[in-house]
């Protein structure tokens, strides 16, 4: 008798979107509750396509695009902390943290996944950005990142110099958008059930259920 394959999910997110990070870690402990394996594969999809290589005051980008107010960002930012601390992981905000680009962060990824590392170095970003407020955008904190995580730092340097990865991560970004995906995070379960947004354990642990009997 062997062991069932794992549940493939695929997930359409930005590194630095506090949600995507929350729905990966409900999505893990759901997995980690019901039992059921998955194997998590990231596609990219940046939030703020246009933003300046200096980034911006996290606080200001999100009242001049969404126009919530300074209140009402801390309070969203409390709420996302203590979220991140029931599912063991640190958001910590600070009022000059800054939203950055994560173009560069994006062809990082899709480097490391051709060397096996993909869901690592995504994982990885995702606590450089949130929980030590580190510039995604610098090529020398996305070095850093790849070397945590077992990969050659200089090789990463001479690929994101190199831009190597720049056209077909554009392409995948295109490929997501062009069907439909205009936020994140996307979570599609086993190539076939899209669900959207940070859905909670338990409706993950619903979602989980319900395939593995399906596939059974």
């Amino acid at each position: 008798m062997t062991d069932k394959a794992p549940l493939r999910v695929d997930i359409v997110s930005d590194v630095v979107c506090p949600w995507c990070t929350i729905g990966y870690h409900q999505l893990k402990k759901a997995s980690e509750e019901t039992g059921i394996a998955i194997e998590v594969h990231w596609h990219p999809f940046e939030l703020n396509p246009g933003m300046a290589p200096e980034g911006e005051n996290l606080r200001e980008h999100l009242a001049a695009k969404y126009g919530t107010t300074p209140k009402a960002s801390r309070e969203a930012r409390n709420r996302l902390t203590e979220m991140g601390a029931a599912l063991g992981f640190t958001f910590d905000y600070t009022d000059d943290m800054r939203m950055v680009n994560t173009f560069k962060a994006h062809q990082l990824i899709d480097w490391a996944e051709d060397q096996g590392k993909g869901h690592e170095t995504n994982i990885a970003l995702m606590g450089a950005f949130f929980t030590r407020r580190e510039d995604l955008n610098d090529p020398q904190i996305l070095g850093n990142v790849a070397a945590s995580v077992g990969l050659d730092r200089d090789a990463a340097l001479a690929m994101l110099d190199s831009g190597e990865k720049a056209d077909l991560v554009r392409q995948k970004e295109q490929f997501w958008t062009s069907r439909g995906i205009s936020g994140v995070p996307a979570m599609i379960f086993d190539r076939q059930h899209l669900v959207t947004g940070a859905q909670g354990e338990d409706n993950y642990a619903r979602i989980l259920d319900q395939l593995s009997k399906e596939a059974a």
